[in-house]
Order: C-alpha cells, then sequence, then structure tokens
C-alpha cells in the first residue's frame, strides 16, 4: 500500500510537469517582436525543473525508505534534461 501511495504522490506532479514540458516545447514565436512566448517558454521550462529538484528529492526518500525501486529516479532525471535542453540548445530564437 505505502508503494502505491508514493508512486501517486509521485505521478501527479510529474504529469503536470510534463505538461508544462510539452507547453514549452510547443512555444514557437511568430517573429522577431514575439519575445512574451520565449519568457512563457522560459517560465515553463524554470518551473519544471523546480517540480523536477521536488521530485527528485521525494523520490530520493521514497526509495531510502524502500517504498519505491531506484528506477523511479530517471523521470526526473528526464524532464531536468528535456527543460535545461530547452532553456539552453532548443530554446525558441527570437
Amino acid at each position: 500500500m505505502g508503494s502505491a501511495v508514493c508512486g501517486l504522490v509521485l505521478v501527479l506532479p510529474q504529469l503536470v510537469a510534463v505538461y508544462f514540458m510539452f507547453l514549452a516545447y510547443m512555444a514557437d514565436p511568430v517573429g522577431p517582436w514575439d519575445s512574451e512566448t520565449v519568457a512563457h517558454s522560459n517560465f515553463a521550462s524554470g518551473l519544471v525543473l523546480a517540480v523536477s529538484a521536488v521530485t527528485a528529492l521525494l523520490t530520493w526518500l521514497f526509495v531510502k525508505a524502500t517504498w519505491l525501486r531506484k528506477w523511479w529516479y530517471a523521470i526526473p532525471t528526464a524532464l531536468a534534461i528535456a527543460a535545461l535542453l530547452r532553456l539552453t540548445v532548443f530554446a525558441p530564437e527570437i
């Protein structure tokens, strides 16, 4: 029962992070004047980084308590890498 609760506690914020990551990658500026779209993409990516950090800490806690397995670290790591890539390499250009 503890594993199911811990999994649910981790999956819900990660689904929100996936949604914001989707929004960040779908943001495409219309032209050089559209700095608002770039700002929204950067904000969404930053929010994903924050949520990934919190869920990584919760994952560490749950793995230490042996309620979850170590593969749960992969989800916040993948989200953080995707957010960092959106902020740097794949940043929208204006």
